[in-house]
């Protein structure tokens, strides 16, 4: 590996330079390539399907997601692509493709289909738990049948716990924390508001929504038996228009806080609801930190809107803040900003599984991907091997106004930033797994 990495190194300089011509294209339709900074053009590019929502009431989350893998693999080719033995094409470039699935599992099937037969192996997807377990199975079936075009599916956002417990495959790896871990990081903000009496959970109504509010009731139970459950029901996703009438039984339930995995527009209307209805409560989010949220609620949110992620830019390390700074001059327009760090570490572990394995067989990546270690701007994290889900830190953070001690950053423009107030070690995140993996 020492002389692939040297590789890397004398390729780096010039790739650096090409990287800096591109630009990113808006408005791409169904199945078109991302541009790739080319560390050769003779090479042959890995090629990545990504599968999303990429039109409809949640193109704006699939769009968020192509910047952030964009530039991680724009990284990853600017520093010399990813660098394998002559017999297995030497230094290869990345290079997404998008399918759009429309918000839909049958179109994310048949966009499967069209990625497996354009060369892809590996899938990228993550904004719907229903669409990944969906793609799961599908996967699972075509490695069966067809072992010379196998699969690798990468999950950066899929949270139901089921994808690494029931229903865990060899051939799909989870880069987010799943829904019970960031409900167990939301609970130690939660645990410490002795004031808090009453709560009003509320989701989308699908497998993730479900498990959110499932787990969202054992963890009170467990931690806060104190607090009474006073509103506890599911909405349609993204058909929901007008949250006015769940923001009036909100705010009549003398609810304290709202607990919601709610994400996309059906978290923008929901806390833009509550505040034009006058609900003062607090909200605690696994995704209200970003994508319209802290705008459409305002000053109402200072202190009281709660959100978890693996990372916030807010995180107080001169790493990160160069980290995200970077990430803004890339994609400077306010609405652009919303950066995962976890996305950026999958395309890491990718690279690095790909170059341990000397190969993109996916068999033997998958294999490298079961102990993968990264870091990146003094994050990072490492696959567990029992159920193919990624261990990382994770912080929680309170939205307050930009400027404020702690609070550097805002959001998307809006004044408004998440000041960290618990960063939470992968050890105390980890959670326990029911997974039985058959292994190739």
């Amino acid at each position: 590996m020492n002389k692939f990495r040297s590789a890397r190194l004398k390729l780096g300089a010039l790739a650096l330079g090409l990287a800096s011509l591109l630009g990113l294209g808006g408005g791409m339709a169904h199945a078109q390539d991302a541009p790739v900074s080319a560390v050769s053009t003779a090479t042959v590019p890995i090629k990545l399907a990504l599968i999303e929502s990429l039109s409809g009431p949640f193109a704006n989350t699939g769009e968020a997601v192509f910047r952030n893998l964009l530039w991680a693999t724009e990284r990853v080719n600017a520093h010399g692509g990813v660098v394998l033995p002559a017999a297995a094409g030497g230094a290869r470039p990345l290079q997404i493709t998008r399918y759009d699935s429309k918000g839909q599992n049958e179109e994310a099937l048949s966009a499967l289909r069209a990625a497996i037969d354009d060369g892809a192996r590996v899938v990228m997807q993550g904004n719907s738990s229903a669409t990944a377990a969906a793609l799961i199975d599908a996967i699972n079936k075509h490695n069966e049948r067809e072992p010379g075009k196998r699969v690798l599916f990468l999950n950066y956002a899929a949270v139901d716990p089921i994808l690494t417990n029931e229903k865990c495959s060899f051939w799909h790896f989870r880069f987010d924390a799943h829904a019970d871990m960031r409900m167990a990081a939301l609970m130690e903000v939660l645990r410490g508001d002795k004031a808090l009496k009453s709560v009003y959970l509320i989701g989308q109504d699908y497998s993730f929504g479900q498990a959110v509010l499932r787990e969202a009731r054992r963890q009170l139970a467990l931690q806060r038996p104190d607090v009474a459950i006073v509103g506890d029901e599911l909405h349609p996703v993204g058909r929901v228009k007008d949250f006015a009438p769940y923001a009036v039984k909100i705010k009549n339930s003398g609810a304290q806080a709202v607990i919601t995995g709610n994400w996309g527009n059906d978290l923008t209307l929901l806390v833009k609801a509550a505040r034009e209805v006058g609900y003062a409560g607090s909200f605690y989010t696994f995704y209200g930190n970003a994508l319209g949220a802290p705008a459409a609620i305002g000053d109402a949110g200072i202190g009281k809107v709660v959100a978890v992620a693996d990372w916030m830019p807010n995180v107080p390390d001169a790493q990160s803040a160069a980290f995200y700074k970077s990430f803004r001059e890339r994609f400077p327009k306010p609405q652009d900003d919303y950066v995962h760090m976890r996305m950026q570490l999958m395309i890491e572990a990718l690279t690095k599984a790909m170059e341990g394995a000397g190969s993109v067989d996916a068999v033997a990546v998958a294999r490298q991907l079961e102990g993968v270690k990264v870091s990146l701007a003094g994050r990072g994290g490492s696959m567990r091997a029992a159920d193919h889900q990624f261990q990382q830190p994770l912080v929680v953070g309170v939205m307050d106004k930009q400027g404020t001690p702690g609070v550097p950053f805002d959001v998307e423009g809006s004044g408004y930033g998440f000041r960290v107030v618990r960063d939470i070690p992968a050890a105390q995140a980890e959670q326990p797994t029911s997974c039985k993996m058959q292994r190739f």
